[in-house]
């Protein structure tokens, strides 16, 4: 298993869009009322070059993907400036107002999504774990994450990885628990 920046030159923006939109289909049902609109827009955003997508790969295959933000989460400035369409727009501005703050010295995963077919064989957990470790080697003081209210299997994987809920948000009825993997507290 491995990590690469997504570079839509090399790799499928439809299987990475797909995967982002299996992440928070709920929210995107609601605004979008059509999956095929809402991975359109999901693909021009990820081929407008973010470098916050980032694809899990086994043997050339795309078996995950992962979005990650350092050191902080994007701004509503941000989200403005990378306006795809109006409809993503409104997702974005959602999801800011539940998801973690995030500090100088974190490493916040904003998304993880894992194919269909690799579910339940512990990729999650790995990736994850690769993550932290790799934080803990750059000095990072935490990880975080978010896991949605009616999502509990998920929010069981990560307290049982060592996450911690140390917030709870909510927003026009999206609710998440704001999770930290402190790592500072190790030393």
């Amino acid at each position: 298993m491995r990590f690469e920046t997504f570079d839509s030159q090399k790799h499928s923006i439809d299987k990475v869009a797909n995967l982002l939109y299996d992440v928070d289909f709920r929210t995107y049902d609601k605004i979008y009322k059509s999956k095929n609109q809402a991975i359109k827009d999901i693909c021009t955003w990820i081929d407008s070059g973010d470098d916050t997508i980032n694809v899990v790969l086994e043997d050339d295959k795309i078996i995950g993907v992962v979005v990650l933000y350092i050191n902080k989460k994007p701004s509503f400035i941000d989200m403005f400036k990378e306006f795809h369409s109006f409809k993503l727009l409104i997702v974005s501005i959602l999801d800011y107002f539940v998801i973690c703050d995030v500090n100088l010295g974190d490493v916040y995963i904003a998304d993880i999504a894992i194919s269909s077919e690799c579910r339940g064989k512990g990729i999650g957990t790995k990736v994850i774990e690769h993550i932290i470790d790799n934080a803990r080697e750059n000095n990072f003081k935490r990880v975080t994450l978010d896991a949605d209210f009616r999502n509990t299997r998920v929010k069981k994987l990560y307290e049982r990885i060592g996450f911690k809920v140390f917030n709870k948000k909510e927003f026009l009825k999206r609710r998440m628990f704001n999770m930290e993997y402190v790592l500072d507290e190790e030393k």
